[in-house]
């Protein structure tokens, strides 16, 4: 299952914002958003990786990256 886990909006740009516009936000949105209940034999991650991961279901798993820095 893939969803998009990022999406994008354009925020208002007032004419006399005294910041540079930011034309384009970001927000994730978490997979369980996307699955209303836990379907019958969902495939799982061996234990290693699921501790890696943080989750024992690959369509539950969430990468984080930074925004730091991003934008430059």
């Amino acid at each position: 299952m893939n969803y998009p886990q990022e999406q994008a909006y354009a925020p208002f740009v007032g004419p006399f914002d005294p910041c540079p516009p930011i034309t384009c936000k970001t927000y994730s949105t978490p997979p369980q958003l996307y699955i209303q209940f836990q379907p019958p034999n969902l495939p799982q991650f061996s234990p290693m990786d699921a501790l890696r991961h943080g989750t024992l279901w690959p369509s539950l798993y969430s990468p984080y990256e930074s925004k730091w820095g991003k934008g430059r």
